[in-house]
């Protein structure tokens, strides 16, 4: 296996670059709708989040991580995504954070889990009756929010389920690509960070979903999370988007679907 072509060169397509600059394009239009943009969760210049209130029957908050590697992007590119879960009541948080090499990993991710109390926190000022709130995450996000479930939050369960897209679980094969320049990684840190070593009982449920046109360790990656999950006795679904690569998967209607469906 070439850890090279599995993560970086086999997952490109042609076609990437006009899909991206239609999502941020679909992600302009969904201004109208009016959210909240850059509200703080915490000092960094990037730990902002956008917030889409729902304008009819509320069912719950998704907090959404973005894809990048944790080095790239921004959430302005995936705002296109919001209308999709507002149309299902849903209430959509785009969630910025520190990328590499500007914070480490590790920082990356304590990061992050300040976002979900002030996510909440915001949503409650709304009247929003929730303690707690789907994360949903793609690629890099993917990884994020299986961080999210694994932390301990005391006595505070604000995690009500995940959902991992296209997510990366067991880090140690990117040390030997260009990825690790900016990442920053050691083989200790590498798997200190990867969340499919990790798992055990008593975490929320979880949905994990790959394209079926990405490359065969994406798609390992996605089921040894999955079965890892449910080994531990918890409840783990897994979703085969049929076509999809790793961006076009966030086109399948019937992906959307199955996030929203976590809400019950």
């Amino acid at each position: 296996m070439d850890p090279v072509w599995e993560y970086m060169t086999g997952q490109a397509r042609p076609g990437h670059p006009a899909l991206i600059s239609a999502f941020e394009q679909e992600g302009e239009e969904s201004l109208v709708l009016g959210p909240a943009l850059d509200l703080p969760y915490g000092a960094h210049a990037r730990e902002r989040f956008d917030f889409y209130a729902a304008p009819g029957p509320w069912r719950g908050t998704l907090a959404y991580f973005h894809a990048g590697y944790w080095q790239f992007r921004d959430k302005a590119q995936f705002r296109f995504l919001a209308p999709l879960f507002l149309a299902r009541g849903l209430d959509v948080a785009m969630v910025n954070y520190p990328l590499c090499p500007d914070v480490s990993l590790p920082v990356l991710l304590e990061s992050a889990r300040r976002a979900v109390p002030a996510v909440l926190a915001h949503a409650a000022s709304l009247g929003r009756g929730g303690q707690a709130l789907v994360a949903a995450g793609h690629s890099a996000g993917g990884q994020i929010v299986a961080e999210l479930a694994l932390s301990d939050w005391g006595a505070a369960k604000p995690i009500a389920a995940i959902a991992a897209l296209s997510g990366v679980f067991d880090l140690e094969p990117l040390l030997a690509t260009p990825l690790n320049d900016r990442l920053r990684l050691d083989q200790a840190t590498a798997r200190a960070m990867s969340s499919v070593l990790r798992v055990r009982a008593g975490l929320p449920p979880a949905l994990f979903a790959v394209g079926r046109a990405e490359t065969p360790a994406f798609l390992e990656q996605n089921d040894r999370m999955c079965r890892a999950w449910a080994a531990a006795g918890n409840s783990s679904s897994a979703y085969v988007s049929p076509s999809s690569d790793h961006f076009s998967l966030l086109r399948d209607p019937v992906l959307i679907d199955r996030v929203a469906s976590l809400f019950g």
